[in-house]
């Protein structure tokens, strides 16, 4: 059999793509592949859970106009598939006097993508949403919320493949090449055919891609582990929802911050340190070649250059629970480090060109063969249905 549209990639971006495809044209033949035994099990499955409101993102730029787009997508798909989520807000505060300007362009920024009812305060007002901070001033953004975006997976493929979506787990794309106008992609266990390729592997998005475009050869997904505390039962009344820092303009992280998690619990973090393999969600987990083939990057090399100072204070507080203990105590000086017990990490796949840039946007490249999502890290997942109906209009074009 040919299929019609073939996506790699069971993260929460390739299964929203392949959901709109199928809404919007049933008698599409349309196959996932997935290289793991269930959907969700990396990017999505250990992100921290929040629903984006789309406050940090250049105004016009396909992060802020799908992340808006998105969250009211997402929202609506939540109400009518009864799947929880909690619009609990959240507080952006500043610690220190240098970071006031940052907040207040924040703040003027949110209102240009189109968000309401953001609230300035100062450090008084912000003891009502949360009565442990201490701040200089703040904002409490109302839209922010929480979910569990594994269950949001399950019920994207669950409609899929009730509109007639197949899907091949335990099955690692090994090349792609082209046979009388027909993709062929090749994995570890088959072989398919199918008029259409879509990218959407996430952390490994780069290397599909180079099956297919060139132009992915002038990107590389850099792998940045988030390692994550929890805290102990006893002390989480110290966090009412979510509490953020103001980020550092120059890098594409937020800082580390409190979440209060949907199936109950408060997060702490996460860091941004270089992980030593793309899945590498432990500190020791190394892949040589992967590493090797970072740090051979010219991209990276530069990225270093630029924020070594940044990633070494990254990498003691991975290796220092004191150090990660006191950038949490600049937003809540009570918490300790005995507070803190360690919980899980996340694997981030953002995307570094050649000249050294982290790349800020999603990344689509397209051609007659492929459509690749190579650049699709936060707030992808908010996003996902926007992203998704992005590509399946891309794909639908075509037939």
């Amino acid at each position: 059999m040919i299929y019609d549209v073939t996506v790699i990639g069971g993260g929460i971006v390739g299964l929203a793509t392949a959901l709109r495809i199928k809404e919007q044209n049933p008698s599409l033949k349309l196959l996932i592949i997935e290289k793991e035994d269930v959907v969700a099990k990396h990017q999505t499955g250990h992100n921290s859970g929040v629903i984006h409101s789309g406050l940090y993102y250049k105004p016009g730029s396909l992060k802020a106009t799908n992340c808006i787009r998105g969250y009211q997508m997402l929202l609506d798909f939540c109400e009518k598939e009864e799947i929880k989520y909690d619009l609990c807000g959240k507080v952006v505060v500043a610690t220190r006097p240098e970071q006031i300007s940052i907040l207040d362009g924040l703040f003027e920024r949110g209102k240009q993508n189109g968000l309401d009812g953001f609230k300035m305060l100062s450090s008084e007002q912000l003891k009502e949403y949360e009565p442990h901070v201490k701040g200089l001033k703040g904002f409490f953004v109302p839209q922010t919320g929480i979910i569990d975006y594994t269950d949001v997976c399950k019920k994207y493929l669950a409609k899929t493949q009730k509109l007639g979506g197949e899907i091949a787990f335990n099955e690692k794309v090994e090349g792609i090449s082209t046979k009388n106008g027909v993709s062929v992609v090749k994995t570890s266990k088959n072989t398919y055919e199918t008029k259409l390729v879509v990218n959407c592997a996430g952390l490994y998005s780069d290397k599909v891609g180079q099956m297919t475009d060139e132009r992915a050869n002038n990107l590389r997904i850099t792998p940045f582990r988030g390692e994550y505390f929890e805290i102990k039962p006893e002390k989480q009344y110290l966090v009412k929802n979510l509490i953020y820092p103001v980020p550092d303009p120059n890098f594409p992280f937020l800082g580390v911050h409190f979440t209060r998690m949907i199936h109950g619990g408060v997060e702490a973090g996460p860091n941004a340190v270089l992980a030593f393999r793309r899945e590498g969600y432990k500190k020791l987990d190394i892949h040589f070649g992967e590493l090797f083939e970072t740090l051979a990057w010219p991209g990276f090399r530069k990225v270093a250059a630029k924020y070594w100072q940044t990633g070494l204070g990254e990498m003691y507080r991975s290796f220092s629970k004191a150090a990660f203990t006191k950038a949490l105590q600049e937003l809540i000086p009570e918490i300790q480090s005995d507070d803190l017990v360690a919980g899980a990490a996340g694997v981030r796949a953002q995307a570094c060109d050649r000249e050294g840039g982290l790349v800020d946007d999603f990344a689509i490249f397209e051609n007659q063969q492929a459509i690749n999502v190579c650049n699709a890290p936060s707030p992808a997942a908010t996003s996902s249905l926007s992203i998704g109906q992005t590509v399946s209009e891309l794909v639908l074009k075509r037939f």
